[in-house]
């Protein structure tokens, strides 16, 4: 499994690819690639899905430079490109400081 390290490492360096559902996602709620890297180069695990569908992944929490806050749900498997399997800007009302659910 990949470390939260590796994981931001290879989204910093553009290694990342989205979902076919994150790329939707991305699209619908202005998320742009910039900001991606951003958030993830820095992010922290806020909750770890050990037993998700396919594999085990993790969802992070990061800002982009302008201060905007991005969860990405992203697969630890070790495979090749980190995978992000959804991404949205966490709404303060569901979330205490955008990591802890309300």
């Amino acid at each position: 499994m990949k470390s939260i390290s590796q994981i931001r490492r290879q989204i910093a360096q553009g290694q990342y690819r989205l979902s076919r559902h994150a790329a939707a996602r991305a699209i619908e709620r202005n998320i742009g690639q910039r900001e991606i890297v951003d958030a993830g180069a820095h992010a922290n695990v806020i909750e770890e899905y050990p037993h998700d569908k396919y594999s085990p992944s993790c969802l992070l929490l990061g800002f982009t430079k302008t201060g905007r806050p991005l969860h990405l749900q992203v697969s630890c498997a070790d495979a090749g490109a980190v995978k992000i399997i959804t991404l949205y800007e966490p709404r303060a009302e569901d979330w205490l400081d955008y990591s802890r659910r309300r």
